[in-house]
């Protein structure tokens, strides 16, 4: 399952005890304190990796708790340290607090750490406390509390290319024939129940990584269909690319739909507008395509450079998709 949003509580280890401790032996007459400190407790670590593609292993767990300190022995010994606990999260996960919203830290490169929650200090045991003036304190402290924290876990797919467009109109049928991508395709809506990643190789060893969103209706932004969990992918991708049923199936108007797009990306974030995009008008090798296809054409009021006739299902019109997409995250 993939799961991009979690809410759970953190907390950071205790801190050991110190301890009251005597040397007692029978031909040492001034043994003194030997209580030994306690140990720290262990921190808890966010690390991403790029193995780890989304937040699911968080998504039953409420409270994780990192070790804590042991407290002090005789002797001078101290306690052992608590473990710190390292949580591995995909690269683009938001950390915000659970409570304001406020973002805590932005986790976007590969084994990228911050440190969450800190562990408690250990106590002192009543060696720390012996002087001149007071050679047999008989105190300690106790270990003090790790740090505790409510967070929400929010992963947003860092991609080069975001694909956008109503369910059914092609997107996971593309991303197919230009990836090697396992995705699911099916001929009723929202086959798409989640992101897709997948590279497209370019010349010269370079990959151009896209994410499939799932299919977006009119009102997703007042959470209609999938509403707007998914939105959220598309924010940080380079350039977009709609992706338009051109054969008007089911009488469809081909234009409304680019227009219904375009409005829900806007209600979500007006920013994401102003990001590069192109057009690909797939199913060109349906009936009734030709029609609308000149219609969209003629309607389309930004530069006819960006739109790009196509058919995902037989490959027809990818290679000059490609290189547009190339070169506008490539170069």
């Amino acid at each position: 399952m993939f799961v991009d949003s979690v809410t759970i509580t953190l907390r950071a280890g205790k801190g050991g005890n110190g301890v009251v401790a005597w040397r007692r032996e029978k031909y040492i007459p001034k043994g003194g304190p030997v209580g030994g400190n306690g140990g720290k407790g262990g921190s808890i670590i966010l690390r991403t990796d790029n193995h780890v593609v989304s937040l699911e292993g968080y998504r039953n767990r409420r409270l994780i708790h990192a070790g804590d300190g042991l407290p002090g022995a005789g002797n001078l010994q101290k306690g052992r340290n608590g473990e710190d606990l390292i949580l591995k999260v995909p690269c683009g996960t938001l950390v915000k607090d659970a409570h304001t919203g406020d973002v805590l830290f932005d986790l976007i490169e590969e084994n990228q750490e911050f440190a969450i929650c800190k562990g408690g200090k250990g106590g002192k045991g009543n060696a720390c406390f012996k002087s001149p003036t007071h050679q047999a304190p008989n105190i300690c402290t106790p270990g003090q509390d790790g740090e505790c924290k409510e967070i929400e876990l929010e992963l947003k797919l860092i991609a080069d290319v975001g694909l956008i467009g109503m369910p059914n109109a092609g997107k996971s049928t593309l991303m197919s024939k230009i990836t090697y991508a396992p995705v699911k395709i099916g001929a009723y809506p929202f086959t798409t129940l989640y992101p897709n990643l997948g590279y497209v190789h370019c010349p010269e060893n370079t990959r151009i990584l896209i994410a499939d969103i799932p299919g977006i209706i009119e009102n997703a932004h007042l959470n209609k269909g999938l509403g707007i969990a998914f939105l959220r992918h598309i924010e940080r991708s380079s350039m977009l690319i709609f992706v338009i049923d051109i054969s008007g199936f089911e009488g469809r108007d081909p234009w409304e739909d680019f227009q219904v797009l375009r409005h829900e990306l806007e209600a979500f974030n007006p920013e994401l507008l102003n990001k590069p995009f192109l057009v690909a008008l797939n199913k060109i090798d349906q009936e009734g395509a030709g029609e609308h296809l000149a219609q969209f054409i003629e309607k389309f009021p930004f530069g006819k450079e960006l739109l790009f006739p196509i058919s995902a299902m037989n490959a027809e019109g990818l290679e000059p998709l490609k290189g547009a997409m190339e070169h506008e995250t490539v170069a």
